[in-house]
């Protein structure tokens, strides 16, 4: 099962060149096992094991490679910006896969690029750098608002999500007033840069986010429901003590989103075997629909990939969909 890693973690996993050859790797050896698979090259000089590596989420790949790249660099003016801002956050990368460690320099600096690390002239207010896990970067609203002009709509609307619940979210509890505050602080921002590229995403983004949604796979879905021409649907519901992961309100229906990890995952089983897991969620779901008297569909990660499969799910249950 693949897992997360945090940044210490991950530069815990960088191997150096001279570390491989205190422990008698020869260049011959690190180059047959960078060929036959047993490394992986991140860098010049910065290595992980692959049977590691291959174990890993995208976002924690990242923070090893972050980390390689820090493990490099010799103070100056650095800062970490864009997706790599984005892993040390612990913002989620929704299908999106970096290419280069991305970092951000004053104007008219003349450093040069390093293999993977990818550079970019711009000024940077303080406001706009933090300090995380010891690493320069992007202030958490800087990194949301340079990632929501960027990537794809539905990775940029999972990071913002995710930020917003990073932000909003105090001892479990959820506050509308601070993510409002947020949102507008954002809105600001946007429009303080009209204009300039992805800004109009950018603004589509940050009005359609809910920090409410507790995974990539919710806020998805909400973006696919919307593509699909329902108007009002809800994340995290109440009902009772349990919570549903949505609600089309439009025409009384209770989503629920199923994966994998909450199955295979022995932290979320919370000691319960894979039977006894399917056994609780089996009553806690009767006992919602009993409740409600609505009708609770579950969804994998594959019925929210596009707006057509999650349609023709929708549409098995014998649910109208507006814009099918």
């Amino acid at each position: 099962m693949k897992r997360h890693v945090s940044f210490a973690q991950a530069r815990s996993l960088v191997l150096t060149r001279a570390g491989l050859e205190r422990e008698r790797w020869t260049d011959r050896a690190i180059a047959r096992g960078v060929r036959e698979g047993t490394l992986v090259r991140i860098q010049r000089n910065r290595y992980v094991f692959a049977a590691e590596w291959d174990r890993l989420w995208t976002e924690s790949r990242h923070r090893i490679e972050v980390a390689a790249v820090v493990g490099e660099m010799r103070g100056g003016a650095t800062v970490l910006a864009r997706e790599s801002a984005g892993v040390l956050w612990g913002l989620p990368l929704y299908r999106h896969v970096p290419t280069a460690v991305h970092a951000i320099l004053p104007p008219d600096t003349h450093i040069s690029g390093r293999e993977r690390l990818r550079l970019h002239a711009d000024e940077l207010s303080d406001a706009d750098v933090a300090l995380v896990d010891g690493v320069v970067c992007t202030s958490l609203d800087r990194t949301v608002f340079d990632l929501v002009r960027m990537l794809d709509f539905d990775a940029a609307v999972v990071v913002a999500d995710a930020a917003l619940r990073l932000v909003a979210s105090v001892d479990g509890e959820y506050d509308e007033q601070v993510a409002e505050e947020w949102r507008e602080r954002m809105l600001a921002r946007a429009a303080a840069a009209a204009g300039a590229r992805g800004v109009r995403q950018a603004r589509e983004v940050l009005a359609f986010a809910d920090g409410r949604a507790e995974s990539p796979v919710e806020s998805v879905a909400r973006v696919q429901l919307m593509r699909l021409g329902f108007r009002d649907v809800r994340p995290q519901v109440e009902v009772g003590a349990y919570r549903v992961d949505l609600c089309i309100e439009d025409v009384g229906v209770l989503l629920e989103i199923d994966g994998v990890v909450k199955y295979e995952d022995q932290g979320m089983r919370a000691g319960r075997s894979v039977e006894e897991v399917l056994l609780d969620e089996k009553r806690r779901e009767d006992w919602i629909r009993g409740a409600t008297q609505r009708r609770v569909v579950r969804l994998e990660p594959r019925h929210v990939a596009t707006p057509e499969a999650l349609s023709a799910r929708l549409e098995s249950f014998g649910i109208r969909v507006p814009f099918a």
